[in-house]
Order: structure tokens, then sequence, then C-alpha cells
């Protein structure tokens, strides 16, 4: 069995980005850090997460990247808005958290748990 291995894509700042890495690191998984301040997310990576969860279910609705962006009053196609989060990063809920092909949006212990276990 190989050694299991996550892909997390956070920013330094978000304290459930911390929350997921503090998990991963107490569990001795091997962390793969994308800090999405220094690297954007490429968009083929962030359609595996859309393709999952719906696009709405990774936008931060409460966070003030999302009020500054007007998105909920903008008519724009999912591309549109798929650029959006590629350049600003805060408008998403972070942490993203793939291991394979299990993928987890947010704070998500359980789902941390699961991938873990089914790793």
């Amino acid at each position: 069995m190989s050694e299991l291995q996550v892909q997390v894509f956070g920013t330094r700042k978000s304290k459930e980005t911390r929350a997921a890495e503090r998990f991963f690191k107490e569990r001795k998984v091997k962390i793969h850090f994308v800090d999405l301040k220094e690297r954007p997310i490429a968009k083929g990576e962030l359609s595996r997460f859309v393709q999952k969860f719906g696009l709405n279910a990774l936008l931060d609705l409460e966070g003030k990247a999302y009020e500054r962006s007007n998105l909920a009053y903008l008519r724009t196609t999912e591309d549109g808005v798929i650029a959006r989060i590629i350049d600003d990063p805060e408008l998403l809920r972070l942490p993203l958290v793939r291991a394979g092909k299990h993928l987890t949006v947010g704070e998500d212990p359980d789902g941390w748990k699961a991938l873990v276990a089914g790793g």
C-alpha cells in the first residue's frame, strides 16, 4: 500500500486551511500544500471540485471577498465565475483537499477522516 498523500489548496491566513494541515499532520499524512496566494489553482484542478460539488458549494458566500466581488448580482457564466475564483482564491470555501479521487471542500473533519480511512 502506498503512503497516503493529500493536496491542500488554501491560503496561509485561512484558519480552516491551518486546521486541515494540523489534522493531517497529527495523523502523519504527507501534505502537499498549495498556497493559492502564490500559485493560482489550475482550471482543470478546480473543475474536478466543481464537477463533484457544484460551483456554489465552493463559494464562500459569507466571506468578504464574495461581498466585494458582487458575484451575487452579476450575470455571469460558470466559466466567468471560475476565472474570478482563480484570480481571487478568497472567494473559495477553503481548504480544498484532494487525495487521489477523493475531494473535500471547506473545514470538513468527517470528510478528512474518510480520506485517511479510505486512502
